[in-house]
């Protein structure tokens, strides 16, 4: 009898679910620390291992050129977070914010979040994603609320609520989409296979599949961030620990937008269907416009940053609404280069939270005096998130804009006004946090700036450089996305 053959995914998905499970019997932290730390490290050479060898696809699992690099780019915020999670969350344990109990939780938490959102993406199975989806949403809920106080818990039950609508709506959607796909393919997990339901997308009942793609958009849209279906973003990633808002804001709203693109290009291949991109259009273009006003008047630091990834879904969004080679290149390009950008942010701001003992802006005043190190860092993922050159950032936005304005001046106009204002809400608020006179008492902390330099060096080398294969990536992905 012949031994299986090794699978990359099988094995990223059971580091996950093994660590989590070895991590619920290990108390002393920093032995869950560094448990957490090997295990995210061992799922990120498992990731990196499917450029190498893709097994074959089955009706639950599948690697293809969409989802492999994102695979790995959720590996990779997973491990530098893990490695920023060990300094931030000791310090927490000291200050008693956290108790020994809830950190043995907190690293459960962790590795169920990486295994539903790895599951997420490595699924062929419509239903098995929606699981998946639903996963990682309810242990990143569960974390938002791990300081118990009352805003915490305001806010991870904002998040369930909401989070819950969103699901119920992407639930319909998905059943709808089975429903079109059975009397084409039959009954059965074949029906929700994602490779069957793409090669018998010409055959689909396309009104059907116009019914489910509205629900799947406003369900997996509430996922994503998108307005008016936000409010649960700017409170989950203010009361919660900063290493979640950094994995929520870095790589749970790119697995929600993942999703809603394999359903887009199912869709987009079928010829009796509406066309979807006046919707991700609008949706996009008003979270993106909205976001940017917000900005100006926000007075907490992460709740700043989190509306700032509202106005980069909606980029993202618009993106691939405008849709063609170049607008979907531009949208995969945003998409890698806000999860390496927010992701360092706020590794960043959450030692500047730690250091000054608050998240208010007003208490926040000259970094680069007080704390150069953690002040230019912060300065230079600003820099980055606005779209200044070098940055990737910047030959992302620049894309979108330039092929937007080729296909509809009037939409590329809206979009660049709404980026503009956002650029200068982040500068205003970045002149007196950085370079103000210190204020406010300073608390000596543990940071960890290993995983900020990584993600920043990699969003600068997407900016001056990209390698040959990362761009022909992003070709054929935006040629499959229509």
């Amino acid at each position: 009898m012949s031994m299986p053959a090794f699978s990359p995914i099988i094995a990223l998905l059971l580091t996950s679910l093994i660590a989590a499970a070895a991590l619920a019997f290990v108390r002393d932290y920093r032995w869950s620390a560094r448990l957490n730390i090997f295990a995210s490290l061992v799922a990120l050479l498992f990731a990196l291992l499917l450029f190498h060898s893709r097994p074959p696809a089955d009706d639950l699992l599948l690697a293809d050129d969409l989802n492999v690099v994102f695979i790995a780019l959720n590996a990779f915020v997973g491990f530098t977070t893990s490695v920023f999670s060990a300094s931030y969350i000791g310090h927490e344990l000291e200050t008693g914010r956290l108790t020994p109990g809830y950190l043995r939780f907190y690293h459960v938490m962790f590795q169920l979040m990486m295994f539903g959102m790895d599951l997420a993406l490595t699924a062929n199975n419509i239903g098995l994603m929606w699981v998946a989806i639903e996963l990682a949403t309810l242990s990143t809920i569960v974390m938002v609320g791990i300081y118990r106080t009352h805003e915490a818990l305001e806010a991870a039950w904002k998040y369930f609520i909401l989070g819950s609508v969103g699901i119920a709506l992407a639930l319909f959607g998905t059943i709808l989409v089975y429903l079109a796909a059975v009397s084409a393919i039959g009954e059965g997990m074949g029906a929700m296979a994602w490779t069957n339901l793409l090669r018998h997308a010409v055959t689909l009942d396309p009104s059907l599949l116009n019914i489910a793609f509205v629900f799947l958009l406003l369900g997996y849209g509430t996922k994503v961030g998108l307005a008016p279906m936000h409010a649960w973003l700017p409170d989950a990633h203010a009361e919660g620990p900063t290493p979640v808002s950094a994995v929520l804001s870095g790589l749970l709203l790119n697995v929600a937008l993942y999703a809603l693109l394999r359903f887009k290009m199912i869709v987009a291949a079928n010829p009796g269907t509406i066309a979807v991109g006046p919707l991700m259009i609008t949706l996009g273009l008003g979270s993106l416009i909205f976001a940017a006003f917000m900005l100006c008047r926000r007075r907490d630091i992460k709740r700043m940053f989190a509306y700032s990834s509202i106005e980069h879904m909606g980029i993202i969004v618009f993106a691939f609404g405008m849709g063609g080679p170049l607008g979907n290149f531009a949208g995969l390009l945003q998409m890698t280069m806000h999860s390496l950008t927010k992701s360092a942010i706020f590794f960043s701001v959450g030692h500047v939270a730690q250091v000054k003992g608050t998240q208010k802006i007003a208490d926040i005043r000259g970094l680069t005096s007080s704390h150069p190190l953690l002040g230019w860092t912060l300065v230079a993922g600003v820099a980055a998130i606005a779209g200044l050159p070098p940055f990737g950032v910047f030959m992302s936005e620049f894309l979108v804009i330039t092929s937007a304005f080729a296909r509809a001046p009037a939409l590329a106009a809206l979009a660049a006004f709404g980026l503009l204002v956002a650029f200068g809400a982040l500068l205003l608020r970045l002149g007196s946090i950085a370079f103000g006179e210190p204020a406010g008492p300073l608390t000596p902390v543990r940071a960890s700036y290993l995983p900020i330099f990584a993600h920043l060096s990699l969003v600068l080398v997407g900016g001056l450089y990209m390698p040959g294969a990362m761009v022909t990536w992003f070709q054929n992905v935006a040629g499959l996305l229509k």
